[in-house]
């Protein structure tokens, strides 16, 4: 029986490569900006063309959270970008409270202010998400 079980351990090492079991996750913090920043851009195309001058937060009287971010064009033309908001709770999990991806249209060096709202007084932070449109 030993014999036979040995065998199948080895056999299963050199199929898969290991003697199997768990294993810990690897990168855990690598590509994470998206759970530790406020205002992250999501393609290179909007990392070169847009960029934000800052962002406010403000808890309402009824305990939501109202964000506004200031987003800049960076380029000399007009671009299309997406624009989207995640509310998460103190441990940084969502509420399930995210606003729908919103077209911005940027002319020439602009800038224009977004504000976003959560819809419950669950969220303690956020993530405000950028990509190209699409």
């Amino acid at each position: 029986m030993e014999v036979r079980e040995k065998h199948e351990n080895v056999r299963r090492t050199v199929i898969t490569g290991h003697a199997g079991g768990a294993y810990e996750p690897r990168n855990t913090t690598k590509y994470d900006l998206e759970n530790q920043g406020v205002f992250v851009l999501m393609d290179k195309p909007t990392q070169v063309s847009v960029t934000t001058s800052g962002v406010q937060e403000r808890r309402l009287e009824d305990g939501r959270l109202e964000v506004v971010t200031h987003i800049r064009n960076r380029q000399n033309r007009r671009i299309q970008v997406q624009v989207s908001c995640v509310f998460k709770d103190a441990q940084g999990f969502s509420t399930g409270d995210e606003t729908p991806w919103q077209n911005v249209i940027l002319t020439e060096n602009s800038q224009e202010d977004l504000r976003f709202l959560s819809m419950n007084n669950q969220a303690v932070r956020y993530t405000i998400r950028v990509r190209q449109a699409r």
